[in-house]
C-alpha cells in the first residue's frame, strides 16, 4: 500500500487572540485591535485595507514589535515574539517595516550609505554589503550614478525608493509598507508597487502592502485583509473579496471602478461574474463570453 504525506505549510505570521487598547484606565481608552486571529503563509504578497481607524496600522506595528500586545500572541515563523528567549534585534531583521513617508528618515550622506546601513548592522561582510545595495538599488530602479549622491539632492520619489530599498537590502522575510505611495502621482504610484512586486517576485518573501486604494491591492496582492472596526472583516483571495462589493462600499472602502460597473451589469440582469477588479481581468472575461 502506497502512503501519501501532505507537508504542512507553517504560517510565517501568526496571531492569536491578538488585541491592543491605547490609554487603558483613561477617559480615552480605546482598543485599536479586537482579538485578532491570522495565519499568513510564507511568501504571500498581502494587501491590509480598511478605513481610517480601522486598526490596520496599529496591527502592523505589532508584527515587528514596535507595539507589545496587551493581550494575545504574535508568532513569527513560528517564534512568540514577545517570549523571554527571543531576541527583538532578530525580530527587527527578520521583520521589515517601511513607515509612511519613509523619505523622512533618510539621513545618511549617500544613496549607498543610506542602503547599507540596515546590512551594516546586521554584521554583514563588506562584499555582501555591497552586493545587497547595488541589487536592490538596480531592483528599485535607482542607477548606479546615483548612489554617490547625496539623497537630499533626489526627488521626492527617489528618496522614498532609497528609503524602501533600505529595507529590502536587509532581506527581511517579511516586508511590510504601511502605504508606501501616499502623496505621489498615479505614475509614480504605480511604478512604486510594480517595483515592490517585483522583489517579492525575486527575492520570495512575504510582502504586507497597506493601502487604502483598493485600486493599488487589486492590482498586485495574491490576497487581501480588510480590516474594519478594530476586526477582521475578511481575509481571503483577492478575487473573492471583490465579490463583497456591496459590503465594502458600505464600510466606506472604495472599490475599483472596473468592479462598479460590472456589478452594475449584474444589477441589470446580465448574466456575468462579479469577481471583477483589474481591466485585465475585465477583458479576458468578456473576451470569454464573446466566444462563447
Amino acid at each position: 500500500m502506497r502512503s501519501f504525506f501532505l507537508t504542512e505549510i507553517m504560517a510565517i505570521i501568526k496571531t492569536e487572540n491578538l488585541t491592543y487598547t491605547y490609554s487603558m484606565g483613561t477617559p480615552f481608552e480605546k482598543t485599536a485591535v479586537d482579538n485578532i486571529n491570522l495565519e499568513i503563509e510564507e511568501g504571500t504578497m498581502l494587501g491590509i485595507i480598511g478605513a481610517t481607524g480601522s486598526g490596520k496600522s496599529t496591527l502592523i506595528q505589532h508584527l515587528n514589535g514596535i507595539l507589545k500586545p496587551t493581550s494575545g500572541k504574535i508568532l513569527i515563523d513560528g517564534v512568540d515574539i514577545w517570549s523571554k528567549d527571543c531576541k527583538m534585534r532578530d525580530i527587527r531583521f527578520a521583520v521589515g517595516l517601511v513607515f509612511q513617508y519613509p523619505e523622512y528618515q533618510i539621513f545618511e550622506e549617500t544613496v549607498y550609505k543610506d542602503i547599507a546601513f540596515g546590512p551594516k548592522n546586521m554584521g554583514l561582510s563588506e562584499d555582501e554589503i555591497d552586493r545587497r545595495v547595488r541589487e536592490t538599488a538596480e531592483l528599485v530602479g535607482l542607477s548606479e550614478s546615483l548612489l554617490k549622491k547625496s539623497p537630499f539632492e533626489l526627488s521626492g520619489g527617489q528618496k522614498r525608493r532609497v528609503a524602501i530599498a533600505g529595507v529590502m537590502a536587509m532581506r527581511p522575510k517579511v516586508l511590510i509598507l504601511d502605504e508606501p505611495t501616499a502623496g505621489l502621482d498615479p505614475k509614480g504610484r504605480d511604478k512604486i508597487l510594480r517595483q515592490i512586486k517585483e522583489y517579492h517576485t525575486s527575492v520570495k518573501s512575504t510582502v504586507l502592502l497597506v493601502s487604502h486604494s483598493m485600486e493599488d491591492v487589486a492590482k498586485f496582492a495574491d490576497k487581501i485583509l480588510v480590516m474594519n472596526k478594530a476586526q477582521v472583516f475578511c481575509y481571503d483571495d483577492t478575487p473573492n473579496v471583490f465579490t463583497r462589493c456591496d459590503e465594502l462600499t458600505q464600510m466606506g472602502l472604495s472599490v475599483p471602478q472596473i468592479t462598479k460597473v460590472f456589478n452594475r451589469l449584474k444589477q441589470a440582469g446580465l448574466d456575468i461574474r462579479t469577481d471583477i477588479y483589474t481591466v485585465e481581468f475585465a477583458v479576458k472575461t468578456l473576451r470569454e463570453l464573446k466566444s462563447c
